[in-house]
């Protein structure tokens, strides 16, 4: 059995998921904006405009998802779609203003829930926890590389039903 008192990936995904349904409640409540649009707007607050694919690879949405996240968001106003001119195919969303005024009020929100969830640690320990979290996600493809060997190895028929994609924790 797994000790879940020293099981790391059980941990991780409690915070994630009590920390998303969290924000979600509250983000929807106030806006009716939902956690993956939340995490889009994030991300156009940052970049300006970016792709479905890029978006997709750093929030870690799958493309359906994130076309969906798209076409509400573009439904409201928050972005603007247009075709990337390198690549007909690529769809760039770019923030609006009413995006931009929407992202202002939520980002108070979520900074404030940060504040609260990060209080019970120094200012020397959340620097430490951001370190080490930064490291754990840079050594995701180490993982999902390792699965895949495991996989191989143990299971090879699961490589070829998962299109040797790998698993996640």
């Amino acid at each position: 059995v797994i000790d879940l008192d020293n099981y790391a990936p059980a941990y991780l995904t409690w915070i994630a998921n009590k920390l998303s349904s969290g924000a979600s409640q509250a983000y929807l409540a106030a806006f009716d904006v939902g956690i993956e649009s939340w995490r889009v707007l994030v991300l156009l607050a940052i970049e300006g405009s970016i792709s479905a694919q890029k978006a997709c690879g750093v929030i870690g949405m799958d493309k359906a998802s994130m076309s969906r996240c798209f076409k509400s968001m573009q439904a409201r106003g928050f972005i603007d779609l247009a075709l990337d001119p390198q690549d007909g195919r690529a769809r760039i969303a770019t923030l609006t203003p009413a995006g931009r005024a929407v992202h202002d009020q939520i980002r108070d929100i979520a900074m404030e829930r940060e504040r609260a969830f990060m209080s019970v640690l120094t200012v020397a320990e959340r620097k430490v926890l951001l370190d080490l979290l930064r490291r754990l996600h840079e050594n995701l493809p180490a993982v999902e590389a390792a699965t895949r060997d495991h996989l191989g190895r143990y299971h090879p028929h699961a490589l070829q039903r998962r299109g040797a994609k790998g698993s996640e924790s």
